[in-house]
């Protein structure tokens, strides 16, 4: 008795107006890169960087991305598109599915390289900001293998299995794990865990984007396990097993020797960011703080002038400045001379009175 599952798509490719194909795959990807770029723009202006670099360098490490993702896959399941029966122009249909985070990760990094040299900054801090990003981007890519009714593991009958109705390309059938779900919902924790690992170690010189790389590759390596898809094996295992290992220890191996050689977090992401003209909000947040100085300048200045009259005034007379002492003094041989003056007049006016009041007496 079917309880519950999770269906598929009808069809992964929609018509607009009957001309125009619109494939969920590329959907899937498209948002994911958007979603990757506007979290690793909020991030890098966080640590200093200025507001469009991880999209300028975004736009070279995007194209090598699909390139080396595709490659991978190509290389890694030939016989799809080389074995006898098969067309090899299908090898470059990336719409129909077929990227290998491997390769992607690699040429990325490459395309990646070139955007910071061309923009002098450091490729393991932008690497940083980007990471979570990145995790995000595979979170939402996931489902475009949904589209595609691919990536799906072995048969089961969880309420939450996807109902696969596709019979092309040897597929049965039938209702299975939904791996890409898995491989979504792992990819989310793994951005959380990079954010929340930032905030928690102030992690810088690239050892974010390691712990990103080997906690993708620790929950790869039980989904990959969990696939029936044609892959290549080696000693028992896919060889996607196999990279998901070799993969996690080079990440765990990178943050043990950086922690000890670099520890911390860079200081300076962007050279010149903060002296340099920023637009939208960055020259928001750069005016905000310019009239805050000034204010704050403003009332330093005229909380020094009121201290220094009350000083002034309650200062003893020696401690005075000289000028105001010459002053003082003007002032006080100025008013004795007045005094002595209009004491003599006083003296002698009193003087003629008495002579006349002598005189009087006389003739009387």
């Amino acid at each position: 008795m079917e309880i519950a599952y999770i269906p598929s798509p009808s069809r992964g490719v929609y018509e607009l107006f009957g001309v125009i194909p619109l494939r969920g795959y590329a959907f899937c990807i498209i948002i994911g890169v958007f979603v990757a770029v506007w979290l690793g723009n909020r991030r890098w202006i966080a640590r200093g960087g200025r507001p469009g670099t991880v999209a300028d360098i975004a736009v070279w490490a995007v194209p090598f991305g699909l390139v080396g993702g595709r490659l991978y896959h190509v290389i890694t399941d030939y016989q799809l598109y080389f074995s006898e029966g098969q067309d090899w122009v299908d090898a470059f249909k990336i719409w129909e599915g077929g990227l290998g985070i491997w390769g992607a990760i690699a040429f990325g990094a490459v395309g990646a390289w070139i955007g910071c040299r061309s923009r002098g900054v450091p490729l393991p801090a932008w690497a940083d900001a980007l990471a979570p990003g990145i995790a995000l981007a595979q979170a939402i890519g996931r489902w475009g293998n949904w589209f595609n009714q691919e990536l799906y593991g072995r048969e089961t009958d969880l309420p939450w299995a996807l109902h696969i109705t596709s019979s092309t390309d040897g597929r049965v059938p039938g209702y299975y794990h939904p791996t890409f779900l898995y491989e979504s919902l792992w990819c989310i924790g793994v951005a959380v865990l990079v954010i929340w690992a930032d905030r928690r170690f102030k992690l810088g010189h690239g050892r974010a984007f390691a712990l990103y790389v080997a906690a993708y590759c620790a929950g790869r390596f039980w989904i990959e396990a969990m696939r029936v898809d044609e892959a290549h094996h080696f000693l028992g295992m896919r060889l996607n097993e196999w990279t998901s290992i070799v993969v996690f220890l080079l990440a765990v191996l990178y943050i043990v020797l950086s922690a000890r050689r670099r520890p911390g977090r860079e200081e300076v992401v962007e050279p010149g960011a903060s002296d340099g003209d920023t637009d939208d909000d960055g020259a928001a947040v750069k005016l905000d703080k310019k009239s805050e100085e000034e204010d704050s300048e403003t009332k330093d200045s005229e909380a020094k002038k009121s201290e220094g009259k009350k000083s002034d005034a309650g200062k003893p007379e020696d401690e005075k400045p000289e000028a105001e002492k010459e002053t003082l003094e003007k002032e006080t041989a100025e008013a004795d001379s007045g005094s002595s003056e209009s004491e003599t007049a006083d003296s002698s006016s009193s003087a003629e009175a008495k002579d006349e009041e002598a005189g009087s007496a006389k003739k009387a």
